[in-house]
């Protein structure tokens, strides 16, 4: 298959080439140690905003991470009109980015069940916690996956907010183009006694940008659900 044929879309390089040796070690030194590091104002301000329509709302509360422009938000709430789809990302010009032709693909100019808010999640899942919501499904689609084996605390299965993040979502669901990172995410759920299925993504309407362009790039996107 050409370069041209693959699209504009890397595949994933990294230097470790199985799940990292001291995974577990870390996972297990954040589950005995919650981060007690304070909140960042923004975030407190992006979460009450949220908190106000959480607790109005009498249906399933779906959460969205890491939502970048917000397409997977939308197309959640389009999927789930009764319940209240919350989308969270740190870039303010992501979350405010008027992407018209985007929302007019997605058939979704008359969904309002849903909010894109800008936090640091870092910061928003131990108040999400605290506060108790009653999270349905918990969605994290391609995160960073910083494929470096030197920065296993960068991804999400590695992080001092671990604890918080896993216990969030009768549901979760991560979705990558790299097995490894999921599988990673797999074993670490398990000091928490959460088990999962790992699959090839089957959905047939892209829910993130980058999904479209990994899969016309040729590339194998991954879904792992957590229950």
């Amino acid at each position: 298959m050409t370069d041209k044929a693959l699209g504009d879309s890397k595949a994933i390089i990294t230097n470790q080439p199985d799940i990292h040796e001291k995974l577990l070690d870390v996972a297990k030194k954040h589950l005995a140690h919650p981060s007690k590091k304070p909140f960042q104002s923004h975030t407190l301000e992006a979460f009450e905003q949220a908190n106000q329509l959480v607790q109005a709302h009498q249906g399933e509360v779906i959460l969205d991470s890491c939502c970048g422009v917000g397409q997977s938000t939308r197309l959640l709430a389009k999927r789930n009109p009764n319940a209240l789809v919350i989308g969270v990302d740190k870039s303010a010009h992501r979350i405010n980015k008027n992407d018209g032709q985007l929302i007019a693909q997605t058939a979704t100019q008359q969904v309002n069940n849903y909010l894109l808010v800008r936090a640091d999640l870092n910061d928003f899942y131990r108040l999400v916690k605290r506060a108790n919501w009653p999270v349905s499904k918990h969605y994290i689609l391609y995160p960073n996956p910083w494929p470096k084996a030197k920065h296993l605390q960068r991804r999400w299965h590695g992080s001092a907010v671990f604890p918080e993040l896993i216990s969030i979502g009768e549901e979760i669901e991560l979705r990558s183009n790299w097995r490894l990172y999921l599988q990673e995410f797999q074993l670490a759920a398990t000091l928490v006694d959460r088990q999962g299925e790992l699959n090839e993504v089957v959905d047939q309407q892209p829910l993130t940008p980058f999904e479209a362009k990994y899969q016309a790039s040729g590339q194998t996107c991954w879904q792992l659900l957590l229950r």
